[in-house]
């Protein structure tokens, strides 16, 4: 953890080619990152998107990670790197606040005898550790945290307070599971039987791969028959549900509010933008790109990017085109009877209008 360092030596860190105007000094201290508009004499700030432009010629920051192309519009040193935003998240990892964490087993935290506690690990107050649970080297429990017996939880990982993973489960090394999270919960199983609701018990797991990060407030449900499965590197988002039995492939990104159903299966390097949902049993193909609010009811087959939905416009008009849509399998079938009417017709018959049956 860094809170201060000079200028030159960030460039060192980002392996970015710092070109100073005259009057600056490389051995100024830096404090920390800001936008352009904000930032101060003492901050690095970042231009990842031409959208920001405008805001290069006015900015008072130290030093602006950019691209070759834009050095000469920056009125202050420039970090010139090949993808500023990526340097920007390197950053980041440079200024971190956050309080030190120390190894141990706080007072108040239940840890039950068969459980294995790495030394190095971290339980903090409240938290509680079941039977047969496993904690790996610099693992870090949270406050309120409770780990289910059998679980395991690899190398790095934190959980940050008030974390829930249910028996049996298995979170991979250098995972983050932000507060109130729920991984291994039961699925959503009933059968239906005589009016009523029969629960089906779920008896598979979760498995997490590594360097996960899960939101908070997200479920991630544990499989029927077979586990639920997160790939390495996945990011989720605050308020996500992930169902029972549900893929997700590696590096794959899904924002808030998103929603999988059960045995959907989505592929690798895939972004799932907020509010969309997946129905069940359906198969997202490697390097799709679902845009916010689309609702996936099929499966997709090949990359590229898909939406559905429409777009909002004022409550007037909305209002005029959702009586449309209601109309348009009516419009659809009145069409096609023209169409049979107009090859009815031949290429020689006359082009004038001809009534429909019914009058119109």
């Amino acid at each position: 953890m860094i809170q201060k360092l000079p200028l030159s030596r960030l460039a060192r860190e980002l392996g970015a080619d710092l070109r100073l105007v005259p009057e600056a000094d490389p051995a100024q201290e830096i404090s920390g990152l800001n936008t352009l508009p904000e930032a101060r004499p003492s901050e690095v700030s970042f231009l990842a998107s031409a959208s920001y432009r405008r805001f290069l010629p006015g900015t008072r920051a130290a030093a602006v990670l950019l691209r070759a192309d834009w050095v000469d519009e920056c009125p202050v040193s420039a970090l010139v790197v090949d993808d500023p935003y990526h340097a920007f998240a390197q950053a980041t990892a440079l200024f971190v606040c956050a309080p030190p964490i120390n190894s141990g087993v706080h007072p108040s935290a239940v840890v039950h005898p068969q459980a294995i506690v790495d030394s190095s690990a971290s339980v903090g107050p409240g938290a509680v550790i079941e039977a047969r649970a496993r904690l790996g080297a610099n693992v870090v429990i949270g406050p309120n945290c409770v780990i289910g017996a059998g679980s395991e939880i690899g190398d790095g990982s934190r959980l940050h307070g008030s974390v829930t993973l249910y028996h049996d489960c298995i979170l991979g090394r250098n995972c983050i599971i932000h507060s109130q999270a729920v991984i291994g919960a039961d699925g959503f199983g009933f059968a239906p039987h005589q009016r009523r609701w029969v629960k089906i018990h779920q008896l598979g797991s979760v498995e997490i791969g590594d360097e996960v990060e899960v939101g908070a407030c997200t479920c991630i449900d544990r499989g029927a028959l077979g586990n639920t499965v997160i790939g390495r590197g996945v990011k989720i988002d605050n308020q996500v549900q992930i169902a029972h039995n549900v893929q997700i492939g590696d590096y794959s990104a899904i924002a808030a509010c998103a929603a999988m159903a059960g045995s959907a299966v989505i592929g690798k390097h895939c972004t799932i933008a907020g509010g969309a949902g997946v129905v069940g049993h359906v198969t997202v193909a490697d390097g799709v790109h679902i845009s916010a609010m689309t609702l996936v009811t099929k499966s997709i087959d090949s990359a590229g990017s898909y939406s559905s939905g429409t777009p909002f416009s004022d409550s007037r008009k909305w209002r005029k085109n959702a009586v449309r849509y209601t109309q348009l399998d009516q419009m659809a079938r009145r069409l096609r009877e023209v169409e049979q009417r107009l090859e009815q017709l031949g290429p020689g018959a006359s082009t004038e209008a001809q009534p429909l049956e019914d009058g119109s």
